[in-house]
C-alpha cells in the first residue's frame, strides 16, 4: 500500500489551524462543505505533482481540483500556511529536528536594516545601441518596376 501524502500524525498539527467551517443555512444549505482532510490531500497532490488543477484524479475522493484550489485561496486568505509553516518550524525545532549550524545567511536574501532612506538609483549598465541586423540603413528598399521581372541567368539581354 502507498504512503499517503497526509497521514494522521501531520493532519493532527494542521487541523486545529484550519478556520472553522461556515454554519450551514437552514432552508437554503446549499452543497455540503468537502471533507477538509480530503481537501488538503488532494492540494497537496496538485502542489507535490505539478498536474493542472482541473486534472485532479477524481478517483483521490478530493473533490474536483478547482474546489481544492478555491479552500488553498480562502485558507491563503486565512493565513493558514503562515500558521502552518510557524507549527511544524516549532515542532521540528523541539525535537531538534533541525539543524542550523551549517546555515548560512546570504546577504542577497536578507533586508538591511541600516540601508539608506532613499532608493539610489541604478546605473544604466547596457551601454550604446548595438547596429541592428535586421534592418537596412537604405532610407527605401530597392524594387523594381511594378511588371518587370528580375533578370534570371537564362534571360538574356540585348
Amino acid at each position: 500500500m502507498a504512503k499517503p501524502l497526509l497521514d494522521d500524525e501531520l493532519w493532527s498539527v494542521i487541523e486545529p489551524l484550519l478556520p472553522p467551517r461556515k454554519p450551514r443555512r437552514f432552508k437554503y444549505p446549499g452543497r455540503k462543505p468537502l471533507d477538509r482532510r480530503k481537501v488538503l490531500t488532494g492540494i497537496l497532490f496538485v502542489l507535490k505533482t505539478g498536474i493542472p488543477w482541473e486534472d485532479l484524479p477524481q478517483e483521490m475522493g478530493c473533490g474536483c481540483g478547482m474546489s481544492c484550489w478555491r479552500y488553498l485561496t480562502a485558507w491563503q486568505k486565512a493565513g493558514v500556511w503562515k500558521k502552518v509553516h510557524k507549527a511544524l518550524l516549532d515542532r521540528l525545532r523541539a525535537e531538534e529536528g533541525i539543524d542550523l549550524s551549517g546555515a548560512v545567511v546570504d546577504s542577497s536574501h536578507v533586508r538591511a536594516v541600516g540601508g539608506a532612506k532613499v532608493p539610489v538609483p541604478a546605473p544604466w549598465i547596457a551601454g550604446k545601441m548595438g547596429r541592428s541586423t535586421t534592418s537596412s540603413r537604405m532610407r527605401k528598399a530597392f524594387r523594381l518596376p511594378f511588371g518587370s521581372r528580375a533578370p534570371t541567368a537564362t534571360t538574356s539581354r540585348s
